[in-house]
């Protein structure tokens, strides 16, 4: 399959003409098992998923809360590799979906343990159209920045309510695709930032860059969702989701339709996000 750029670019152009914002979902490569977490990145376009972030499994993935860390410790075990994860993209785009932008997110140390350029060349032909690298500041990223927009692939950037107008310039100069704005100081999962502090934060973002902002953490239910995708460009629901897996998962025995149960909880995020707008 040959490679096609800029679907993140086209998909909130798309989203913009729709007059609504758009639904991130993150799941973690792998988890529980490859063949299910397979079927379920198969099955979140359909669902409501507007872009998807596939987490790549870690040791230490010190950003997440406990329900992202448990899910790649699951994948871990379960056998997922970097490679594995790369294959289950190319294995996407090609008897699936050749439009749902996909973006890569996790840490530096499995990219730089695979080999910056493989996995820059090896992400570039499998169809990945974006990276999110939460320990990569952007003093220190050229050398994945570089080699990654060269292959048509963006890299975005990480804000924090934190991000004042002294650091915010260096954190978007060289963004590409959208900004993903962190909207609780601390991990994945764990509680939620009012909306009037979101909004103030995307409108000091929005001074500095004319990117797309997506705002995640604590985005756990679909009126959440709403009330983000009121007043961002997309909202970005993981740790929620990974939940179910857990549960259904560590069921004994496990639970015939944790698939559906995800894909249905995608749904009610999606209806909650698309009528979110008047």
């Amino acid at each position: 399959m040959s490679r096609r750029a800029g679907r993140i670019r086209d998909r909130f152009a798309a989203l913009q003409a729709e007059g609504r914002a758009g639904l991130v979902t993150f799941v973690t490569a792998g988890d529980p098992d490859r063949r299910t977490s397979e079927t379920i990145l198969a099955g979140l376009p359909a669902a409501g998923a507007d872009l998807i972030e596939l987490g790549i499994p870690f040791s230490d993935p010190m950003a997440d809360g406990p329900a992202i860390q448990a899910s790649s410790l699951r994948a871990l075990k379960a056998g997922q590799t970097l490679a594995r994860t790369l294959e289950m993209v190319a294995g996407f785009r090609d008897t699936v979906d050749d439009d749902t932008p996909l973006i890569l997110m996790g840490y530096f140390n499995p990219i730089y343990i695979y080999g910056v350029d493989r996995f820059v060349e090896e992400a570039a032909a499998a169809g990945v159209d974006g990276l999110i690298v939460v320990d990569l500041p952007p003093e220190e990223d050229a050398e994945l920045r570089i080699p990654a927009s060269g292959a048509g692939i963006d890299l975005v950037k990480l804000t924090a309510p934190t991000s004042d107008a002294a650091r915010l310039p260096a954190l978007v100069e060289t963004a590409s695709g959208f900004v993903y704005h962190v909207s609780i100081t601390g991990i994945t999962g764990t509680r939620s930032a009012a909306a009037d502090m979101v909004a103030a934060d995307i409108a000091r973002i929005r001074s500095f860059t004319p990117l797309p902002v997506a705002v995640g953490f604590g985005i756990r239910t679909p009126e959440q969702a709403a009330g983000i995708a009121r007043i961002a460009d997309a909202a970005v629901v993981g740790s929620a989701i990974v939940e179910i897996i857990a549960r259904k998962a560590g069921e004994s025995p496990p639970t015939p339709d944790l698939v559906e149960s995800v894909l249905g909880f995608v749904s009610e995020l999606a209806d909650g996000v698309r009528n979110a707008r008047p």
